[in-house]
């Protein structure tokens, strides 16, 4: 291999490890992120060149690999959202019953007062 096929081997490495040292992380890898991340010009890597086949091939490879972890993200991301609003809707739930339970106590406690001719009723109890 010639020396500058090492660079872009060694430029399409970083950029798996996802640490490149010319272009910004997180980078998408295409073969201009290649090319640019081995400091060589966007396009410099061509599908008519012979030379570059096995290193497209490994491109289109690690592409793909790249695009499947973006997906299991998302898919998680997806899954932790619905799971938040089913938690936040059960836990709303609970609050309403909550409250229509206080006031139902609430009323009860004040019939007792009627019934039984107190002015004052306690709404905690006195220990």
């Amino acid at each position: 291999m010639s020396s500058s096929t090492i660079d872009y081997w060694d430029a399409l490495e970083r950029l798996k490890c996802n640490r490149p040292q010319r272009i910004s992380p997180g980078a998408k890898i295409t073969n201009d992120a290649v090319s640019l991340e081995a400091g060589r010009g966007k396009g410099s890597i061509k599908k008519s060149r012979a030379v570059f086949a096995s290193l497209i091939k490994a491109i289109d490879e690690a592409a793909a690999a790249q695009a499947d972890v973006e997906n299991i993200d998302q898919v998680r991301l997806d899954k932790a959202k619905v799971s938040a609003t089913n938690y936040r809707k059960e836990w709303e739930a609970a609050v309403s019953r909550e409250v229509s339970l206080v006031l139902e106590v609430f009323s009860l406690k004040k019939q007792l007062a009627d019934l039984t001719g107190s002015n004052v009723f306690p709404l905690r109890p006195q220990n």
